[in-house]
């Protein structure tokens, strides 16, 4: 059969991982000419003066592994649905090849992880092919007060392509979220702290999951709390990224959080994409503090995709209460937790490109290159410093123990229980905060644009584990809305 040349193969903009392994199954295209697409449209709509600026690196062995993959389906057959499919990886998350992993830092501009994260592993196991690294705020958003969403000293600042300069880009994994919206890539990977999938997802129009802590190792991923830490996927479709965490989750021997994932290891997650998941579902909205955050445009649209849950069959519970709402709460956890995690993967590092080991290294690098590193400052680096490392401290005990009781039995949980909830809808990523400290899952989903074309989200939250749930619950609600449309780029 005859191929389209990789430069006309715009019927791959938007489309699914199902229509593409469709695509692929019937030879009408190639892994090696989607890779060879994609990096086309890079070329074009990504770099240059006014470009995206989503992606920070290409895999120089990419199309090289398109073509071993191709070779594969056609003598083998396909390992699964993510089969000769490119993802990018947000920055932060290590790959035992040519690419560099960074954090967006210049610190670590030089650095070359020497093997793969378990989740980067569990990706290529499963045929993904990794074709770049994403941009993203620098350290994750966790080094100053002030830093624009998207910006890194690396890699410069990211653009929103439904409102380039005008709209924010959401971060920490602006470049993960911009990439896949732009049509980069078909699907990627995100990490979150607090927000950090959730709200570039909702602002560029996409599906992210933010996974239970636990559900996917951290192994391999330049950390800022281990007691918040999760990655998870962010695309197009709520299939999509089910596809991506399912290949993610697993029990890594290397970090003990994942045990508790032990549950999902022979857990098929796409039957939960259910067309009528939302039948039954108690849904809770959390409007208070959270819903009088935004304007009232976007509570309008909001509204109209909670009337969406009503008629799939959900039971609405409106205004609900999150007792802890109003608590004022701090990044103690954060901060503490900074510095002895960061300072636990910098000892794993080469020290043959790159010369920090320590927080402390970090610090002396961004005051000798002050103008390239200090644009914003480096509050939480300084602040983090100030810490032992030893998590010992009266007040990060005390933090931690606290979070943990007023995100849990006196927050998420408490108000899942109380109204026999199955979920709680924040919209965006407002909201975040409270589950991210219980270290539970979220998934937001687009819910609309407002008249000036800047994206919005609804986000669902549960419980630990509830991803089947949510699932259900996310899959319902796109199936009866489907909100998404494709950004115009210039």
């Amino acid at each position: 059969m005859k191929k389209n040349h990789p430069h006309d193969l715009n019927f791959v903009v938007e489309a699914s991982i199902d229509q593409l392994e469709e695509k692929l199954a019937k030879g009408e295209i190639t892994s090696r000419e989607l890779v060879m697409h994609y990096m086309n449209r890079i070329a074009e709509f990504d770099q240059g003066e006014l470009g995206i600026n989503s992606i920070a690196e290409l895999n120089p062995d990419a199309i090289h592994i398109a073509e071993n993959l191709d070779l594969e389906r056609n003598e083998k057959g396909v390992r699964g649905p993510l089969h000769g499919i490119p993802i990018v990886l947000k920055d932060n998350i290590d790959t035992g090849d040519k690419m560099h992993t960074t954090a967006g830092s210049l610190a670590l501009k030089d650095h070359v992880a020497k093997q793969d994260a378990f989740l980067a592993k569990k990706l290529r196991e499963a045929g993904a092919i990794i074709l770049g690294k994403a941009n993203l705020t620098e350290w994750a958003n966790f080094m100053t007060v002030g830093m624009p969403n998207g910006y890194s000293s690396r890699g410069g600042q990211v653009l929103n392509p439904y409102g380039p300069g005008e709209f924010d880009t959401g971060g920490s994994s602006a470049g993960s979220a911009v990439a896949v919206a732009s049509n980069f890539v078909t699907v990627s990977v995100g990490t979150e702290t607090s927000g950090s999938i959730l709200s570039p997802a909702s602002q560029n129009s996409l599906v992210g999951i933010k996974p239970t802590v636990g559900a996917v190792s951290r192994s391999g991923v330049i950390p800022i709390s281990h007691t918040q830490d999760t990655a998870g996927p962010i695309a197009k479709t709520v299939r999509d990224a089910v596809y991506v965490f399912q290949a993610m989750v697993g029990e890594d021997h290397q970090d003990p959080v994942t045990g508790k994932a032990r549950q999902y290891a022979k857990c098929d997650l796409t039957r939960h994409l259910k067309q009528n998941g939302l039948k039954g579902k108690r849904i809770g909205i959390a409007r208070e503090h959270y819903f009088d955050s935004i304007s009232e445009e976007k509570r309008n649209l909001l509204d109209q995709a909670i009337k969406v849950l009503e008629q799939q069959g959900a039971i609405v519970v409106d205004n609900v209460t999150i007792p802890s709402t109003t608590h004022n709460w701090g990044i103690g956890v954060m901060i503490y937790e900074f510095k002895n995690s960061l300072n636990a993967y910098l000892k794993t590092v080469s020290k043959e490109n790159i010369k920090v080991g320590s927080i402390d290294d970090i610090i002396d690098f961004h005051h000798e290159n002050e103008e390239e590193t200090l644009k914003y400052g480096q509050k939480w680096f300084l602040e983090a410093a100030k810490t032992t490392g030893l998590l010992t401290e009266s007040d990060f005990l005390d933090e931690l123990l606290s979070d943990q009781y007023l995100s849990k039995e006196q927050g998420i949980d408490y108000t899942l229980n109380e109204e026999q909830l199955d979920a709680i809808v924040f919209p965006n990523n407002i909201g975040a905060g409270i589950p991210a400290k219980a270290g539970y899952p979220s998934i937001t989903v687009p819910a609309g644009y407002t008249d000036q074309g800047e994206p919005v989200g609804i986000t669902f939250t549960g419980t630990a584990f509830a991803e089947p749930s949510l699932i259900e619950i996310a899959f319902g609600y796109e199936q009866a809305s489907f909100r998404r449309r494709a950004p115009k780029l210039q």
